[in-house]
């Protein structure tokens, strides 16, 4: 008997470690909530969640579910872990062991998220190692040290070929090398992984000569050859610079995760359903097929990022930005997918249990007559809101000049709980029931009625109801000058 029940706790781990996992971003208006989450990944049969943070009521509701999660620690803490150890010690018994004590399966601690970019002007160089040590040595002394291991979700940009395009030129950023070989050789000592985010997206986006075949897997694109290895996506191409970065370093076997690989599906001409259903075909098949890279070849483990739509994260690098999710804010599913990788494409399972906002909609009053001040209400409206569907080549590009109007009041109406001082817009806007809409629906445009909160960040209606007093004082100001 205790040699089956240790055979099939052997079955088990193998699943999990084998299971695609995905990451849950929180930078949105409105949460769905966590048990929600929970069942949704259940029905997808997805065994791992990467968090950003480590939310008291999100962690719980991984008790005793056998999925495993990866806590998050935000860059903002950096500096405090890495000068703290009191405080890396009181994180450590709060969202650690306190977790693991009450049923949370957890394997990894992501302390910070690329800290490295370059448009973070070095700011966290020097509190991310130590921060990373910190938090180890608390684990370790909380007696977790065998269970759960520190490491730091990087860009792939951390690696570079100076002069080249082939991967065996790949070394890292001359100008935070001597940190990142300090960094993977205290990954190696620690037994901790090295989490790469990888994406190819990113390649077409920032190149419009860039073949978009070379970001899929379908093996179409030209090939590149590097020391008599032949590279048919740029996705490989990445990883082993990664891989000659590391050999270059002094851990030529450090283990690797890939921590974020995505497709948006909006906010761009390249960011859709069409090519983000191609790339995940694709990546999940690689997956599914443990062939890992040319110099990495075997089991890859791998986080899709996202799981959701996130109307709230920053879209200083693009509108595609919010739109990472396989599943829209509301938990339904944009496009089919199979995530095991065998090819059996269907619909993933929506989520279950979404309580939704009363059916009104904000649209522009149609007996609005001065129409000049439509713009400076639609530009607050979508500073304040999001309006990326509606730009250049993404899904509502096609609206008319009435429904663009319309769309921008709606968005800022929903997302601010549909509180009625949110469809005021000085007179232009006015509250309809959804049915009474004659909206031009269309295969892609959603003209959306937000979820109710789920309550795990500040409520959106305390955010609504300050955001419509500052847009009703500054369209007074705008009014007398």
């Amino acid at each position: 008997m205790v040699l089956l029940w240790s055979c099939y706790l052997l079955l088990v781990s193998i699943n999990m470690v084998e299971a695609i996992g995905v990451n849950w971003g929180s930078q949105t208006s409105h949460n769905l909530g966590p048990s929600v989450v929970v069942q949704l990944l259940k029905d997808n049969q997805i065994d791992k969640i990467k968090l950003f943070d480590a939310n008291d009521k999100i962690v719980k509701a991984f008790a005793k579910t056998g999925i495993e999660v990866m806590l998050g620690i935000p860059n903002d803490d950096l500096t405090r872990f890495s000068e703290d150890y009191g405080g890396a010690k009181d994180w450590v018994k709060q969202n650690l062991t306190e977790h693991l004590n009450g049923g949370v399966v957890i394997k990894y601690v992501a302390v910070g998220n690329e800290p490295f970019l370059r448009s973070y002007n070095a700011s966290y160089l020097n509190t991310t190692l130590p921060a990373m040590k910190n938090i180890q040595k608390a684990i370790n002394e909380a007696g977790h040290g065998d269970q759960v291991k520190v490491t730091t979700p990087v860009d792939a940009d951390v690696s570079e070929s100076v002069g080249s395009t082939l991967p065996s030129a790949g070394d890292f950023r001359s100008d935070i090398r001597s940190l990142m070989v300090e960094m993977v050789q205290w990954l190696d000592f620690n037994k901790s992984p090295f989490l790469v985010n990888v994406y190819p997206y990113l390649s077409v986006y920032q190149n419009p000569d860039f073949p978009v075949e070379f970001a899929s897997f379908e093996g179409n694109a030209k090939p590149i050859q590097d020391k008599g290895i032949t590279y048919t996506n740029v996705f490989d191409a990445n990883l082993d610079t990664l891989v000659w970065s590391l050999k270059k370093a002094g851990v030529p076997n450090l283990d690797i995760i890939v921590g974020q690989a995505g497709w948006p599906t909006d906010g761009e001409k390249n960011a859709n359903v069409k090519y983000a259903q191609r790339f995940y075909d694709g990546f999940l098949k690689k997956i599914a097929s443990n062939n890992g890279t040319p110099l990495r070849p075997g089991h890859l483990e791998a986080y899709l990022f996202s799981l959701l739509d996130e109307d709230m994260r920053s879209i200083a690098t693009g509108n595609f930005e919010r739109h990472w999710g396989i599943f829209r804010y509301d938990g339904q599913p944009k496009f089919e997918m199979d995530f095991t990788g065998k090819g059996n494409d269907q619909m993933p399972v929506a989520a279950k249990g979404v309580k939704y906002q009363s059916v009104w909609q904000c649209v522009l009053n149609k007996d609005t007559l001065n129409m000049s001040l439509v713009g400076p209400n639609v530009n607050y409206a979508c500073a304040a809101a999001d309006c990326t569907a509606l730009g250049y080549g993404s899904s509502c590009n096609n609206l008319d000049l009435y429904w663009n109007i319309s769309y921008a009041f709606n968005m800022y109406y929903q997302m601010n709980d549909q509180v009625a001082e949110a469809c005021v817009f000085q007179g232009m806007g006015t509250k309809l029931p959804a049915p009474a809409l004659s909206f031009p629906w269309n295969a892609t445009c959603l003209f959306p009625i937000q979820i109710q909160n789920a309550g795990t960040r500040l409520g959106s209606t305390v955010f609504g109801l300050i955001s419509v007093v500052v847009a009703s004082l500054l369209a007074s100001l705008a009014l007398l000058f």
